[in-house]
């Protein structure tokens, strides 16, 4: 057998097996197979670049092998199906992330949606120098490899679990919760699945645990950047080539026995060989003139498709017919490392990383051409002839052999950061000094010392500068480790260029250009618009109340200004933070063109939801007036809201439908000559329904007392309507005398109901109060029944006086014994049951009582003052079943002359005679007027007299 040009690492690996382990053949069989992997890899026809996620040791490598070798055929690991987007990179400022986005679902579980994948790309990473290479080089041809987004979820197991994203992260499946969150910028990608190229972390807890405390490190990031980012950084290309894949070999062999995750990544390794494949037999490449980018854990695969003479083909199954729709997202180096758990500074730290090792090497990173935020226009890649490949020779045992060179320490570059340090805690409220900054920099060697490191590290400063200035408390927003993470350089947050962004983003940013603002801010910028002097503002403020509904509520925000049903707000002042919010408008961009569009197809979409009920209907009309004008999409919605309240079988949302419906038929009879088709059908629906539905809820306990007063107040309040409509009064009354509830707050709601229906005198209403108020038996719980009769405000308002009479003398007649204990529990009723309704007792309670101290003494309450002459005591007679008339002259005028009264009820068909009330004063609806009618019959007796002579004639 021939050993190969590793041969002597071997027997070296084997021998250290033997000599040191307990189980040597277990160990020998590890470490023969990474060496077999590293020299599998490197024969292969393809040359195979292993790279790790923003590692600027990869990025920097592959930055030297393109203008070494000059391809024309990049493979890369990446999702197939994003391709298009990448040329719309140059119209970006980096980083930002390639996004598919799926909202209707087809052959996915439907609570699985909406689906989304991102796969963030920042400047110091080896797949950017790859594209920037590819599209900017004529005659170079760029292949995305790897699965579609489709298949990403294709391939997560279908039992029932929280989120897919929790299956389908690319990189973070094993992580141990290093990333800390600061500030929003985290949450740029919101809840997608991320992919990345290079997932390069241990998958076995015990190791990684091992490696971090051996390397006397805090967590992987730290651990990584020490051991292999460092070391790398200034290697030649073999060795950073043969060393990422042992490293990618051995946490490939040392990974738990996880099977259906490495199930899966051997299912992308053989669809990434079976594209290339492909794509060499279509295109006739050559394969010397080919590079394959792909993550080090790749690089050392062992499936049978491996390499261009694989031993079997894959078949690969056809994409489900969910419709996906692209666009890239503006990301941040915070969002990368909440993405895929990392450390948090550490992708900021890369980032400082690189940028000095492209100053000391002198290399010449690969840019887009016009790219935004570039600080140097890349130099172009000279043509060249092909490179021959070099026989493949041992790195490895000199790299593993040798300690690496370790740089000796910049005490400019240690100082300047401790300097910084302390003039920042300074402008954040810590009281530093010059002696802290003295103490961060001894701090900070000694820390490297005790680590084994030559010169101190980012973190090694980190730790230093919170040894040293960071107190009990944080006197501002940021701590001191967030000011080292801004000092080493900040969450560089990415923006989406114009011409990138969806048709839906670019048609916001033009109709909002007349404010003058600078939307691509991230800074919250105030808009004062004057519609009354700059009408042609008028569209702008349409545009932003569309926004506010469907935006998070910190992107648009009113300070003054208000829009509702029939009202539109002269002035107006906003709150933008448009540019913070750039994922949220581009993920709009998915759903339509326009917002008005969108908007239009979420509110089919709420009212058409299995779970939608009638309120919600209500809702999504309101909003479609406001919002977006027209009768089609209204009168559509409002059929819905008719269909849903037929349906349902419970009235917990009575109280949000009877508002709704209130204000909106309030604003048809202000606007509109007639009300709409569908109103009409919503009252005589409702009113039917709610009939229907009465008794039952009167003894359902599960039933509240504010739904129940919220359906009387659609019957009582909606009665005139519904009855011009055709409905029947009497279903009204017969729910109301089936209605026979035990709850002491419902009785009262029924006892309004029969006074509001004329079942029920004033006297009597008031002889059961008193009754209750009598009975020591009843007085714990008498505060309910006064919630009910508060509640029956909302169906009855003229029962307001009584309310007030009744509690008048529920404070007036307890004593302190009883009343003291029951205060706290009328109090907390009022304030659960009706603490909307209690503004009207207080006004109402502000007419009766006496508005000054000198006139407390000689007030009489008005249930309690004597019968004026011809009021109080006498008796009318009215037609039986009617509503009594008020007492007075009146009462007494149609009592002496029933002629008309006869004949208009033998119009009505009303035959049942005549019925006499001995009070009539107490006869329910007389209200305020009759009592004045009774004080001061004068009038009414002047009247009765011009009238007498006419009604005898």
């Amino acid at each position: 057998m021939n050993p190969g040009p590793f041969g002597a690492l071997r027997r070296q690996l084997l021998d250290a097996a033997t000599a040191f382990a307990d189980a040597p053949d277990a160990l020998t069989g590890i470490l023969s197979g990474m060496v077999d992997d590293v020299d599998r890899a490197l024969r292969e026809e393809l040359e195979i670049f292993p790279v790790c996620h923003h590692s600027p040791a990869s990025a920097l490598a592959m930055v030297r092998r393109l203008r070494e070798k000059q391809p024309k055929v990049i493979y890369l690991e990446l999702c197939e199906d994003l391709q298009p987007l990448l040329g719309e990179l140059r119209n970006c400022r980096l980083p930002v992330a390639l996004q598919a986005f799926a909202s209707e679902l087809d052959g996915f579980p439907q609570e699985w949606g909406p689906l989304s994948v991102v796969a963030p790309i920042t400047e110091a990473s080896a797949e950017y120098q790859a594209i920037a290479y590819a599209l900017d080089t004529p005659g170079v041809e760029l292949v995305l490899v790897d699965r579609s987004a489709d298949h990403v979820f294709q391939w997560l197991p279908r039992e029932p679990r929280e989120s897919p994203a929790a299956d389908a992260t690319e990189a973070t499946e094993e992580a141990t919760g290093e990333a800390t969150g600061h500030g929003e910028e985290q949450g740029l990608h919101g809840d997608a699945v991320g992919v990345e190229i290079g997932d390069l972390r241990p998958r076995f807890a015990e190791l990684e645990e091992h490696l971090l405390h051996h390397g006397k490190v805090r967590h992987w990031s730290e651990w990584w950047d020490q051991y292999v980012e460092q070391p790398l950084v200034g290697a030649d290309y073999d060795t950073y080539r043969q060393v990422m894949v042992l490293i990618g070999s051995l946490f490939r062999r040392l990974g738990p026995d996880d099977g259906d995750r490495l199930a899966r990544d051997e299912d992308r390794e053989r669809y990434m060989w079976t594209r290339m494949r492909e794509h060499l037999a279509a295109s006739g490449a050559d394969p010397e003139r080919c590079l394959y980018v792909c993550g080090a854990f790749h690089a050392a695969s062992r499936v049978e498709q491996f390499g261009l003479a694989g031993a079997r083909e894959y078949d690969i199954s056809p994409r489900t017919a969910t419709r996906w729709l692209y666009g890239l997202i503006p990301s941040s180096h915070s969002a990368i490392e909440a993405q895929f758990g990392l450390a948090s500074g550490s992708v900021s730290i890369a980032a400082a990383t690189w940028t000095k090792a492209v100053t000391r090497s002198g290399a010449t990173p690969f840019q887009l051409e016009g790219q935004r935020g570039a600080r140097r226009r890349a130099e172009r890649a000279r043509p060249a002839l092909p490179v021959p490949r070099e026989p493949v020779t041992d790195r490895l045992s000199g790299f593993l052999a040798n300690p690496p060179a370790l740089d000796g320490l910049d005490e400019a570059e240690l100082l300047g950061w401790c300097v910084d340090i302390v003039r920042l805690a300074r402008r954040n409220g810590y009281l530093a000094s010059t002696a802290d900054a003295i103490a961060v920099f001894e701090t900070s060697i000694l820390l490297a010392g005790m680590r084994n490191r030559g010169r101190p590290t980012p973190y090694d400063f980190q730790d230093a500068a919170v040894t040293c200035i960071e107190k009990d408390v944080v006197p501002g927003r940021r701590d001191v480790r967030r000011l080292c993470e801004i000092l080493l350089g900040g969450d560089r947050i990415g923006e989406v260029g114009y011409q990138a962004l969806p048709p839906l983003a670019r048609d916001v940013y033009d109709r909002l250009r007349p404010l003058g603002l600078d939307l691509e801010k991230r800074t919250v910028q105030r808009a004062l618009l004057d519609l009354g002097a700059n009408p042609e503002l008028v569209p702008c403020s349409h545009l932003l109340w569309i926004l506010r509904r469907l935006l998070p509520d910190d992107a648009v925000r009113p300070i003054m200004g208000e829009r509702g049903l029939g009202e539109r707000s002269v002035q107006e002042s906003w709150d933008l933070a448009i540019g913070r919010h750039q994922r949220s408008i581009i993920e709009l961009g998915y759903e339509g063109v326009t917002v008005e569009q969108v908007l239009e197809q979420r509110l089919r979409r709420t009212v058409w939801d299995p779970q939608a009920t009638a309120a919600v209907a209500l809702a999504a009309v309101e909003d479609a007036i406001l919002y977006l004008g027209g009768r089609r999409l209204v009168d559509e919605l409002g059929a819905r809201a008719v269909e849903l309240l037929a349906a349902e079988r419970t009235v917990d949302d009575a109280p949000e439908v009877l508002r709704r419906i209130r204000r909106l038929l309030a604003y048809y009879r202000a606007t509109e000559p007639v009300l709409p088709a569908w109103c009409e059908s919503f009252v005589t629906a409702g009113y039917a329904h709610y009939c229907t539905l009465l008794p039952t809820a009167f003894v359902d306990q599960e039933t509240g007392v504010r739904q129940v007063a919220a359906m009387l107040g659609f019957l009582f309040s909606m009665e005139g309507l519904a009855l011009a409509l055709g409905c029947d009064r009497a279903q009204l009354e017969l729910a109301v005398r089936q209605s026979h509830p035990e709850a002491p707050a419902k009785t009262a709601l029924l006892w309004a109901a029969q006074s509001q229906l004329g079942l029920l005198s004033r006297a009597e209403l008031r002889s059961r109060c008193d009754e209750l108020l009598a009975n020591p038996l009843v007085v714990p719980s008498f505060p309910l029944y006064l919630s009910g009769f508060v509640q029956a405000l909302e169906p009855s308002p003229a029962l307001a006086p009584f309310v007030v009479e009744v509690m008048s003398k529920a404070f007036a007649r307890l004593p302190d014994a009883v009343l003291l204990p029951w205060l706290p529990k009328l109090i907390t009723t009022l304030r659960d049951q009706a603490h909307e309704l209690v503004p009207v007792l207080v006004r109402e309670a502000g007419r009766t009582f006496p508005a000054d101290l000198a006139s407390v003494d000689a007030w009489v309450p008005p249930w309690s003052a004597p019968s004026a002459p011809g009021g109080r005591g006498r008796t009318a007679v009215v037609p039986a079943g009617g509503a009594p008339a008020a007492g007075g002259p009146v009462a007494d005028l149609l009592a002496g002359h029933p002629a008309a009264c006869d004949a208009v009820a033998a119009l009505l068909g009303c035959d049942d005679g005549w019925r006499q009330i001995a009070d009539v004063a107490d006869a329910p609806g007389h209200g305020e007027a009759g009592a004045l009618l009774s004080r001061h019959p004068e009038a009414a007796r002047a009247v009765a007299e011009l009238l007498a002579p006419r009604a005898a004639g």
